[in-house]
Formats: C-alpha cells, sequence, structure tokens
C-alpha cells in the first residue's frame, strides 16, 4: 500500500482531537528537512478528551500496526500516510485509529 512518509513535522490527532507527537529515533534520513518516522518512534498524544461514562479515559500512545513494506531506515520500516494503528489509553485499551492530517507529499513509499 503506497503512501506518502510520514517526517516528525507531520501533524497526526487521535480520534478525538489529541495532538500526537512522535519522540526521535532517527535523524540519519529527512524529508523536507525533517526526520522521517519509523517503527521505532514512539507517539504521544496530548489533549485527547475521551471520556467513558464521564470519567476521562484519554488515548495516551499510537501503536502502528502496518509500516511500509519496502523502506527502512536503520532496519526500522518508515510510517506512511496510510499505513494503519491504533490509539491506546493508559490501559491499553484501543481508542480507535489516528488520522494523519497533515504530511509532505514528495516522497512515496511502499
Amino acid at each position: 500500500m503506497p503512501g506518502s512518509l510520514l517526517h516528525v513535522g507531520a501533524t497526526v490527532t487521535c480520534p478525538h482531537g489529541g495532538q500526537a507527537t512522535p519522540q526521535p529515533a532517527q535523524s540519519r534520513v529527512s524529508v523536507g528537512g525533517q526526520p522521517v518516522t519509523t517503527l521505532a518512534h514512539q507517539y504521544t498524544v496530548a489533549g485527547c478528551g475521551f471520556n467513558v461514562s464521564g470519567a476521562p479515559h484519554p488515548c495516551v500512545t499510537i501503536r502502528w500496526l502496518t509500516p511500509a513494506s519496502r523502506v527502512q531506515v536503520n532496519g526500522s520500516p518508515v510510517l506512511l500516510s496510510g499505513s494503519g494503528a491504533l490509539c491506546l489509553a493508559a490501559d491499553q485499551l484501543p481508542q480507535g485509529p489516528p488520522a494523519v492530517v497533515v504530511v509532505q507529499q514528495r516522497v512515496v513509499g511502499l
């Protein structure tokens, strides 16, 4: 499944509007001056306002499930705009898929 390569400056949100931020794992390969993100990157979510029966149950991390199949950086598959993922709460319960809102459009991978 082709898609644009994600980089640390891409805008990724949880399904409830929280902002996801990757923690840098590599800085060797960049796209548009921003390091490309890989499966080795940890994405943390801040500002999720999800509630279950009135009790806060926010998304805190993203677990990427389907990275690129043919492109790797330092042995780790890169993340694509169409990569499958789940947002997770602190108790690791899935909260839904993240949305890749803004990403660079010049480099595409498989």
